[in-house]
């Protein structure tokens, strides 16, 4: 294996790790503030990650559709926001703050999972 892939794939798994580590034993340490400025950098990496890694190669690839070439890109990424939101509502969590979970309920029984009790 060449040493350059070797090392780009190490650094990026590095530097998650890290981050993530950071995360995991910091989280109760950590002013709110901090967390919510955190929070808004990771979003706005990932808003950035999206946009040159799929909508821009996404409108790239369909060019020979002409002025309609964002179609597809929109499409792709409404799509996505739908399904997500569509998980936020079916899926228990719990909010910043809460210790109650969040939740369309189906029934009035308690989860039957321990966590969410």
């Amino acid at each position: 294996m060449d040493v350059n892939v070797f090392y780009g794939i190490l650094i990026p798994f590095l530097g998650t790790s890290a981050g993530a580590a950071c995360v995991f034993f910091m989280k109760k340490n950590l002013n709110e503030q901090v967390q919510r400025a955190l929070t808004g950098f990771a979003a706005g990496v990932m808003v950035a990650a999206s946009v040159w890694s799929l909508l821009i190669p996404a409108i790239e690839q369909s060019a020979d559709m002409g002025k309609l070439s964002f179609v597809p890109a929109v499409l792709g990424l409404w799509a996505g926001v739908l399904f997500l939101l569509l998980l936020d509502h079916v899926i228990l969590h719990l909010h910043q703050n809460s210790d109650q979970p969040k939740a369309l309920r189906v029934s009035s029984r308690k989860p039957p999972c321990w966590f969410w009790q």
